[in-house]
């Protein structure tokens, strides 16, 4: 049986870690490709400490949304690099690749190189995982020499992965040739370029040299599942080279070294029982096809040891064991053929999607989904099966997105009629409180002050006059008349100091201060008299712009409501179709199994009739 094995690009890289790695500006390595990276620099504008606080949160559309209001209005402006890639992200996010590689190529000339170059590395990263191979190829011929060295060994990855993907397996097992070398490389590389001289040529020193180095990888020690599940690939794709080359002993030993509960078990069982099957010996082959027998029918490696089990029976000369196995095979198949259908039958209705959805509800649009509980289908094993596929969570999520925008979009139209209500409502409360506040500030204007400025600066005046008076009268060289008037002068000079005497010293200086605070008074009563006069210009024209705005708004959401309900009933539609097509291919590997079956049982009817011809051509007299 001839198995193929893909090549590895490190672990995914999900959506949103993405636009962690872009925002935060993540250099991290494998280990760390899923894992949010929080930022090392400060934070000077709160508008967009408030981005990320809902980013960090896991609110990515509460996010992306209060990042672009704020960046429209200005609030942004110590961080505008920043905010444009982490916008630039979350879009990507979104799978918005076009709209992200925009933002991108805007900052190709603002941008640090550093910065420059990660971004690219990200975008090409994330558009050859969703399958854009020539979107991916143009990001990465961006990138120029400034990665930091663990994403420029992702980026070497990334590189030969795309030149495999177009069947170049001579250049990719060049560049991968060279990254081997260093001691530092990963397990990824060497596994890469394992599988590329496997597939390359087809001579017997290129897959000699691949399996050495798939060999190494499969007898690494594994701290973690992932270098785990790893190991298991490597010795899978060592075991079904071997079979392939003849060499099923080696295959026996390579495919021993997987482990029994993973996700490349029942590839290894069925690859070891033919491997014994090879060896002549299908009493040992009996062992794991027995085994992955009972196993669920969903996996090809499950169906096909149906029907090997009978097969090795066959071998085995139990030729009635052989045929009860192979019947209760047909009539598995055919059992499991009628509950696709009507699984098929049941997936064709859009019920059993919304149901999933308001089963386990999420926050708001975005990567991290957790489904806990599985809709009422006829087969629910039909629909685990479908949830795995990658094709799957893509539509499925494009569809969660858009049921998101469709609620937000609704509760927004509800929403206006709230704004209308509260503009008229601001606009009679400015109306209403206008009167009396220019009252209260006629009351406390400038005119008052000002009188109370002119009464303070009098009474200083005239302690000044009083002063120069005494001053005249006392004067050594005073006119005769001024003489004859001393007395008077005296008594009238007394009188007034006696008057003023009890508060003169202190009231000059109070006096000077309160025409000081007076002064300070009269700038911010001039200041609050002009912002009400512009207060009074301002205002209704600032209420007439926020009435525009939500105007504008009305019609721009009776355009978008049905374009998003379109175009959710037509991923609703994709999402139906790859459930449906995922259930189809499984009833084609079911009646391609169920004609080998049938086929095998008439080569058995046709042994056993073979045999009893003799048998009644003796028995004639």
């Amino acid at each position: 049986m001839a198995m193929r094995e893909a090549s590895l690009l490190r672990r995914p890289l999900t959506r949103i870690a993405l636009a962690v790695a872009l925002a935060a500006g993540a250099c991290a390595g494998a280990a760390a490709a899923d894992a949010p990276a929080k930022p090392n620099h400060e934070v000077k504008d709160p508008y967009y400490g408030d981005a990320l606080f809902h980013f960090f949160q896991d609110h990515y559309f509460s996010s992306v949304t209060t990042l672009m209001a704020s960046q429209h209005f200005g609030r942004v402006s110590h961080h505008d690099e920043e905010s444009e890639i982490l916008r630039g992200g979350m879009l990507l996010s979104y799978g918005l690749t076009k709209e992200s590689g925009q933002i991108f190529a805007r900052l190709i000339e603002s941008t640090s190189p550093k910065v420059r170059d990660r971004a690219w590395f990200f975008l090409a990263k994330i558009r050859y995982q969703r399958g854009y191979l020539p979107e991916a190829e143009n990001a990465l011929a961006q990138v120029e020499n400034h990665l930091p060295e663990g994403l420029q060994e992702e980026r070497i990855l990334l590189q030969a992965n795309l030149l495999m993907a177009h069947g170049d397996y001579a250049a990719a097992t060049e560049i991968l040739n060279g990254m081997s070398l260093k001691a530092s490389s990963s397990r990824y590389a060497r596994y890469n370029l394992g599988i590329a001289l496997l597939k390359l040529d087809g001579t017997p020193r290129s897959i000699a040299r691949g399996m050495a180095i798939l060999d190494d990888v499969g007898r690494m020690p594994a701290e973690n599942e992932e270098f785990r599940s790893l190991r298991d690939r490597a010795n899978v794709a060592l075991g079904f080279t071997a079979l392939g080359e003849g060499d099923p002993k080696t295959a026996r030993g390579y495919l021993e070294r997987v482990r029994l509960k993973s996700l490349q078990s029942n590839k290894a069982l069925l690859g070891f029982g033919w491997a014994a099957d090879s060896l002549k010996d299908p009493k040992l082959a009996l062992v794991p096809w027995l085994e992955l027998a009972g196993r669920d029918v969903g996996d090809s490696a499950a169906l096909e040891a149906r029907i090997a089990v009978p097969y090795a029976y066959v071998k085995l000369g139990a030729y009635g064991q052989a045929l009860d196995g192979y019947n209760t095979a047909i009539a598995a198949f055919e059992q499991e053929s009628k509950a696709l259908r009507e699984s098929i039958v049941a997936l064709r209705s859009a019920k059993w999607i919304d149901t999933m959805i308001d089963a386990n509800p999420g926050d708001e649009m975005g990567w991290f989904w957790r489904l806990g509980d599985l809709p009422e289908v006829p087969h629910a094993s039909h629909l685990s099966q479908v949830l795995a596929q990658h094709e799957f969570q893509e539509a499925f999520k494009n569809y969660r997105d858009l049921r998101y925008l469709a609620k937000n979009l609704d509760d927004w139209k509800s929403k206006l009629g709230v704004f209308d209500d509260m503009l008229a409502t601001r606009r009679k409360a400015f109306a209403d409180k206008l009167p009396p506040v220019q009252a209260r500030a006629g009351d406390t204007g400038i005119e008052l002050l000002a009188k109370r400025r002119e009464a303070d600066a009098k009474e200083l005046d005239l302690l000044a006059r009083v002063k120069t008076l005494q001053g005249a009268i006392d004067a050594p060289g005073a006119e005769a008349e001024v003489t004859a008037l001393r007395e008077r002068v005296r008594l009238a000079g007394g009188l007034l100091s006696w008057q003023l005497a009890k508060k003169q010293t202190d009231r000059v200086w109070a006096l000077q201060k309160d025409l000081q605070r007076i002064d300070a008074e009269l700038v911010e009563v001039k200041r609050r008299d002009a912002e009400l006069v512009a207060a009074q210009k301002e205002e209704p024209a600032r209420f007439d712009r926020f009435g525009q705005r939500i105007a504008a708004l009305r019609p721009l959401l009776d355009v978008m409501i049905p374009r998003v309900a379109a175009l959710s009933r037509e991923q609703q539609k994709a999402v139906q179709d790859v459930a449906v097509a995922e259930l189809t291919r499984q009833q084609e590997r079911l009646a391609d199994y169920t004609i080998q079956a049938r086929f095998a049982v008439a080569q058995l009817y046709d042994r056993a009739y073979a045999t009893k011809e003799p048998e009644r051509a003796t028995a004639k007299p």
